[in-house]
């Protein structure tokens, strides 16, 4: 960007993310095929990915969403809490969930909401990240059915990722320098 110099070279072009979230939504639809998933972003970063990927997949299907902020450190005995800010508006008993993720590395948010969704009786619960560092879990057993990209231990700006709240709408996504 043009006057921050945080903002790095391009780790996936536009092109390369449109190319696989349609490969993506073909591979959703095929598998939901003759049923109605509901696709649960989590707010705000997956907001981009989320309206991409509702685009790519050409069966019904429902969206919503949730908000979530951690909270907590080391001071209150080295654990991360997780407290909601939006939840589901949709009623998801019975129904086949598809959590959208903008990036899954230690698994405990994406951990939180299977639990808290098995909760409600949903017919079944899947996750779709479009980022995934599977070397950083700190949690197993997560159901990430769907990965956009395998990606380094970086951070990202652009393509729904902030850097203090902006930088969201760039269609790249960035490396991001904080060094």
């Amino acid at each position: 960007m043009p006057g921050d110099d945080r903002i790095g070279d391009v780790h996936l072009s536009a092109t390369e993310i449109a190319a696989r979230v349609r490969e993506l939504g073909a591979e959703i639809a095929g598998d939901y095929a003759g049923r109605e998933p509901v696709l649960v972003g989590s707010l705000k970063a997956s907001l981009v990915f989320v309206a991409d990927l509702s685009r790519a997949i050409p069966i019904l299907h429902a969206i919503d969403f949730v908000e979530l902020a951690g909270y907590g450190s080391a001071v209150m005995g080295g654990h991360q809490q997780i407290r909601v800010l939006k939840d589901l508006d949709l009623d998801v008993r019975g129904r086949d969930i598809l959590i959208v993720e903008d990036v899954v590395d230690t698994g405990l948010t994406l951990n939180y909401l299977v639990r808290t969704f098995e909760l409600r009786g949903p017919a079944s619960i899947s996750a779709v990240t479009l980022l995934d560092r599977p070397y950083r879990r700190l949690v197993e057993d997560l159901p990430v059915r769907y990965v956009g990209f395998v990606v380094p231990d970086e951070l990202y700006v652009g393509y729904g990722f902030d850097l203090e709240e902006r930088y969201r709408e760039l269609p790249d996504l960035h490396l991001l320098n904080l060094s």
